[in-house]
């Protein structure tokens, strides 16, 4: 995620987010391209509702995916390209990862900026 990159909009909970940590091996080898496909592929899965995404210079980050349901996740995760994805970045991408998946119960920010 970029800094001109807003901030997801999901809808009134309850929603479920997939919060994906990891610590990144050095250099691309093809990452930054798989990144942007899968974010690409996933935000036209039936049922998803939004991504954040952010990466420290030491190589951690954190991507959150929001979903309408638990069974929108399963699919994405049984997504065909996802899988080989998941299996390259366990190969050659990450260090280090862990997913965790949770029903959001309560979502809350700054308020809207009002329009002209």
């Amino acid at each position: 995620m970029n800094p001109s990159t807003p901030l997801a909009r999901t809808p009134e909970p309850p929603y479920y987010a997939v919060i994906f940590t990891s610590k990144r091996t050095e250099g691309d080898r093809g990452y930054a391209a798989m990144s942007g496909r899968m974010e690409e592929l996933g935000s036209r899965r039936e049922g998803f509702l939004g991504l954040d995404s952010a990466r420290g210079p030491d190589g951690i980050g954190i991507t959150v995916s929001y979903w309408r349901d638990e069974a929108a996740i399963l699919a994405w995760k049984r997504d065909a390209e996802h899988q080989r994805a998941q299996h390259t970045g366990r190969q050659l991408w990450y260090d280090d990862y862990e997913v965790r998946v949770a029903r959001v119960e309560r979502a809350y920010g700054k308020p809207a900026e009002p329009r002209d």
